[in-house]
């Protein structure tokens, strides 16, 4: 683990960490659910989705499939929770209806935490989102210039594989040891300390 006063920089997780998920997503899922007469709330539905889409982030590595996009593990979670309330939607009202996640907002202390951790650390987003998402994120939703943002599919496998976090100090030029992960996720956690940071 990383003892704080090598700590350079600063990896952020984003989505859950940064991006308040549940708040930005459970607005569009209840106008959803209520669009098709299902009785399961929003927050309920929000809770399985989040839950299967991580089970379909860690199949793909365990099962060492490589990176199937982290979108795409949004979209097979959301039609396995659709079927798991007998929800009937088409492969077009899915696809329009996942541009929700293009409207997700950071948690309101964000960016005044990144103001005073920016004084001392350099600030990079590390997540399992794919590139492009990633940028739109962090310029138009998130509003913040990292220092970088590392998407996983430049090592080809979701986190926590302990790839993501050593190749994420190599790309910054900084030994683990000098990086510190901050997640709300545990699994990010426990992954991160495992490789040293």
């Amino acid at each position: 683990m990383a003892k704080f006063e090598q700590v350079q920089a600063l990896t952020f997780d984003l989505f859950g960490t940064v991006l308040d998920l549940g708040g930005s997503l459970t607005p569009f899922i209840d106008k959803m659910l209520q669009e098709k007469g299902s009785e399961t709330t929003g927050e309920q539905f929000w809770q399985q989705w989040r839950y299967r889409q991580r089970l379909e982030q860690f199949q793909d590595t365990i099962m060492m499939l490589g990176h199937g996009g982290y979108l795409e593990t949004v979209r097979r979670g959301f039609v396995y929770v659709l079927a798991l309330n007998k929800i009937e939607m088409s492969a077009d009202e899915v696809k329009t209806f996942l541009e929700c996640w293009q409207e997700l907002s950071p948690f309101p202390e964000v960016l005044a935490g990144f103001e005073k951790l920016a004084t001392r650390y350099k600030l990079v987003g590390l997540s399992n989102g794919d590139p492009a998402f990633l940028e739109h994120l962090a310029k138009n939703r998130i509003q913040w210039d990292f220092h970088d943002v590392i998407s996983v599919t430049t090592m080809g496998a979701f986190k926590p594989h302990p790839s993501v976090y050593r190749r994420a100090a190599l790309i910054l030029g900084l030994e683990v040891g000098e990086c510190m992960m901050i997640s709300a996720n545990s699994f990010d956690v426990v992954g991160a300390r495992a490789c040293g940071l």
